[in-house]
């Protein structure tokens, strides 16, 4: 009898680990490859259903004994900036974020290992080299772009793009309902400009451009202070066992 290859994917299951957000936790994660030509739309499918992607992989917790995270993901067409927000675009309006295939490059490895020294020197990413971060951008079998912020430069009406120094780079997933921010980082010399609230608000604009509903920031953890800023960007939706449902702030 002939076999023929199964198109569903593969799940396996990571053993317990620290949670790198709550004290006294430990994770794990349910993952799938994320390869071949279904790639794009298998990442459309998990991205809906709470995973997020990590080069080749999709994954999402499955911890035993916390459902602290939670998907979250902006209604982009329905958004509207706080007064905040508002001047965060006005400080950042001489930046233009130009979007390139996801390639990795010197200055981006320069900007991103900067930034790791500065704000997570002793996370799971402080130790990767260049290689693993070329690994990071172009390992993807989706369709990936890499948006770098430089100041305006006085071309710049004319070929779009920014000059000067590399500022922040984004990491985004062209999906087919939206945009899926997988990475973000910047020049943490310039923490007045809150660059990665920047960062956010360009991709919801970037998004209502491309007439789509949703830009998805991965996961807010519940009661971890460093994720709190992901529920500042309303109106906006998480996962839970109903589907996405509004979020309205209360428990």
């Amino acid at each position: 009898m002939t076999q023929h290859p199964t198109q569903s994917p593969q799940f396996f299951l990571t053993a317990p680990s620290p949670c790198p957000y709550l004290d006294g936790q430990f994770e794990r994660k349910v993952f799938t490859h994320l390869v071949g030509d279904k790639a794009p739309e298998m990442n459309d499918l998990l991205t809906q259903g709470g995973f997020r992607r990590s080069q080749n992989i999709a994954y999402r917790p499955a911890c035993e004994t916390c459902r602290a995270c939670v998907s979250v993901r902006i209604l982009a067409q329905e958004f509207a900036p706080s007064r905040n927000m508002r001047r965060v675009m006005q400080h950042n309006s001489d930046l233009i974020g130009t979007m390139h295939d996801a390639e990795p490059s010197t200055e981006q490895y320069s900007l991103f290992r900067a930034y790791l020294d500065a704000r997570h020197r002793r996370g799971g990413m402080s130790d990767m080299t260049v290689l693993d971060y070329a690994m990071m951008v172009e390992d993807t079998h989706v369709d990936t772009k890499v948006i770098e912020y430089r100041r305006r430069g006085p071309d710049t009406f004319i070929t779009g793009k920014g000059q000067g120094e590399l500022i922040a780079v984004a990491l985004t997933d062209r999906m087919a309902d939206g945009l899926s921010m997988v990475y973000s980082y910047f020049d943490p010399d310039l923490a007045d400009r809150s660059l990665g609230t920047f960062m956010i608000l360009d991709h919801i604009e970037r998004t209502r451009a491309l007439g789509l509903p949703h830009v998805y920031l991965g996961y807010w953890v519940n009661g971890s202070r460093k994720m709190d800023y992901k529920i500042r960007f309303m109106p906006q939706e998480h996962l839970g066992p109903k589907g996405w449902e509004r979020y309205t702030g209360e428990p």
